[in-house]
């Protein structure tokens, strides 16, 4: 296997070791604010998180749908503090709607990967369930290791190089 193929193969297997992501929103007065929320993740990239509508981040994403989100590797578990292994994307969020079918199947997903939880989540109504759409995102496995992930299509990684700078 080429050395592309062996980052092409832990890029897709990357999000599997989380079961939260970090995610970034905006306020309608612009004003930044990182939390995480764990999340579920489908065949295509779509990320699935259920926040509640009490919280900072589901505010900013009913005021502004753009969100960033990023899975990054553990402190502990990193050979270099300042080259730790990293997936972000830039997302835009889409409310599914209570009590429809998608929303049930997604509610299922949470509830095999997060067990009990979720049956309690699911009678609070505060609760939203966003799907996170990615457009582009980038993969960095170390120094010169930093690859782009466009929104045509989202298996696939380009390398990052300095000749792209200078254009």
């Amino acid at each position: 296997m080429s050395q592309l193929e062996n980052i092409q193969a832990e890029y897709e297997k990357f999000p599997e070791a989380f079961e939260s992501v970090i995610i970034s929103t905006v306020s309608a007065q612009a004003i930044p604010n990182t939390s995480y929320a764990p999340f579920v993740m489908d065949d295509s990239k779509n990320i699935y998180i259920y926040v509640s509508g009490l919280s900072t981040h589901t505010k900013n994403i009913y005021a502004n749908p753009h969100v960033s989100v990023l899975f990054i590797e553990d402190e502990a578990k990193s050979n270099l503090i300042f080259a730790r292994r990293r997936l972000s994307f830039d997302c835009t969020a889409t409310l599914i709607e209570r009590e429809t079918d998608k929303w049930n199947q997604i509610v299922e997903q949470f509830q095999g990967r997060f067990g009990q939880i979720i049956e309690v989540l699911r009678g609070l109504s505060d609760f939203r369930i966003f799907q996170l759409t990615p457009s582009e995102g980038r993969f960095v496995v170390g120094f010169g290791g930093a690859y782009q992930i466009s929104g045509d299509n989202l298996h696939q990684l380009v390398q990052i190089t300095g000749d792209a700078d200078k254009k």
